[in-house]
């Protein structure tokens, strides 16, 4: 067999018996945390209990609520993770509100309403702030002073589309005052702004949003104490049960003992898991959140398998069995071939788990109908739009790691020389490609389809866990103790004080 040293230097012909450098990747953070966990059920039922009069008094006030007040009341209760409870109640307070005008309305109040009607699918229009600006299309620097309002624009920009110049003003107006005034701020409102710059919430993953949200909205004096008691008691209930889950997924994944008999591949079980939590993080879709983390989990072996271990020809009989996508993706790598960009992203496409996350999901899924799948199989823009920015974000967190020291070519490589640019040039583009992906992604969200509103929804929450697993162009799936490994404790290892 050749040496992987060799491969840069090998004609083309000769290198179906050669292996990949191999990446060597670190074990799991979690060992056997949660496989040894006991489902508490006194836990579940004491926290059902307590919540249901809670629940009561604070449906009275959605119903209760002003306009003024319920825009901000049913932003507190989807912050807080407790909309679910209220879906109903809140779709019918933003209708009514959809039909009226805002004129009276003052910035902070003005673009909070944008944003949860554009979150829920309500069609909005970008002209509301045009009040805010001068005759130059500005906006009025007097704004600069108002932090809440501030803070709220800045949110509501980032759930913009194609053809809305006055949020990319906005974007840049805000982002410029925001980190100006931040270290002059005291808390809680320093750290709000300070986690709004490092992640915006309509890209965030809404349960990631609600564990940091509830660490914020306790120090607020403005506090609601029946809100935050309930937000507390249901985020408990929700961690028991993710607890649960985790528990069987990791009886599962050790069964196989894969991580002794495939020590090349990523053991990351928890982190497919918290996909599958960011896809539907509510009690109901438990099946969803299972399903996701054991095909993630598989696809990603499998994934190792073809770019980690296998010769052409192992890739080749491993390919008669499965689609063809991946062997695609391998020969170019060891044929030393250079596709072009768009052969490579047409491909990836295919080869992102975004097909058989969602294929594995739909059982757990009741509202999916034949047509709702056939629908997914049809590659609606959505799904196309979800899966490129999906694999731009992931290219630019993982290029380094798969370029092996130089010895493997990458997308990287393909766009530098098919384009004759520099790295820093073809990263930057990256970028743009995943700023433009998300205008795609959330104008086809805006405009409805007959297909069930939670399928779309999922593939609006998987643009935002590939956002935040490789935010700030970082390999987080393979590296999570970056950044991901907090957010997991949070979520699933350190209890909230009731």
């Amino acid at each position: 067999m050749i040496s992987a040293a060799s491969l840069m230097d090998c004609p083309s012909g000769c290198r179906r018996d050669v292996r990949p450098p191999m990446a060597t990747y670190s074990p799991s953070l979690w060992g056997d945390i949660f496989s040894t966990f006991s489902f508490d059920h006194q836990v579940q039922k004491k926290c059902v209990e307590a919540m249901e009069p809670l629940k009561k008094e604070a449906r009275s006030m959605l119903m209760a609520a002003n306009s003024g007040e319920l825009i901000a009341l049913i932003d507190k209760l989807e912050r807080l993770g407790l909309a679910y409870h209220f879906e109903t109640e809140i779709e019918e307070k933003l209708h009514e509100m959809s039909e009226k005008e805002d004129d009276d309305y003052d910035l902070f109040t003005t673009a909070l309403r944008f944003r949860l009607l554009r979150q829920h699918q309500y069609h909005v229009s970008c002209g509301v702030f045009d009040k805010f600006t001068d005759k130059e299309g500005k906006f009025k620097e007097q704004l600069s002073s108002d932090t809440e309002g501030l803070l709220s624009l800045y949110e509501a920009a980032h759930a913009r589309i194609h053809g809305e110049g006055i949020l990319e003003e906005a974007v840049a107006f805000t982002t410029h005052h925001l980190s100006r005034i931040l270290p002059q701020l005291e808390s809680p409102l320093k750290d709000k702004v300070k986690r709004a710059l490092e992640q915006a919430l309509h890209r965030g993953v809404p349960i990631i949003e609600t564990r940091i949200y509830l660490s914020l909205y306790e120090r607020d004096e403005s506090r609601d104490e029946l809100l935050l008691k309930l937000a507390k008691l249901n985020f408990s209930f929700l961690q028991n049960l993710y607890r649960k889950e985790l528990s069987q997924v990791s009886r599962w994944w050790n069964g196989f003992d894969l991580k002794t008999k495939l020590p090349y591949a990523r053991d990351r079980l928890i982190e497919c898991y918290l996909w599958g939590v960011s896809i539907h993080f509510e009690p109901q879709y438990s099946d969803v959140r299972i399903a996701v983390a054991k095909s993630m989990q598989m696809v990603s072996t499998m994934d190792d398998t073809y770019d980690n271990y296998a010769t052409l020809e192992e890739a080749d009989l491993l390919t008669e069995v499965l689609e063809r996508a991946y062997n695609q993706e391998l020969k170019w790598i060891m044929e030393r071939e250079m596709p072009t960009f768009e052969e490579y992203i047409k491909n990836s496409v295919i080869t992102s788990c975004i097909y058989v996350m969602f294929t594995a999901l739909i059982p757990g899924m009741k509202s999916v109908t034949k047509e709702t799948v056939d629908w997914l199989l049809s590659e609606p823009n959505i799904v196309i739009s979800t899966a490129r920015m999906g694999r731009h974000l992931e290219d630019l967190g993982s290029h380094e790691r798969e370029n092996r020291g130089g010895k493997m070519l990458t997308v990287v490589d393909c766009y530098m020389q098919q384009h004759g640019v520099s790295k820093q040039e073809t990263l930057a583009k990256f970028a743009e490609l995943v700023e433009d992906g998300w205008k795609n992604v959330t104008a086809e969200w805006v405009a409805k389809t007959s297909v069930a509103k939670e399928m779309v929804e999922q593939l609006l929450n998987y643009a935002r866990i590939a956002e935040v697993t490789y935010k700030n162009s970082q390999d987080g799936y393979t590296n999570p103790d970056k950044f991901l490994a907090p957010q997991i404790a949070a979520l699933f290892v350190d209890p909230i004080a009731i």
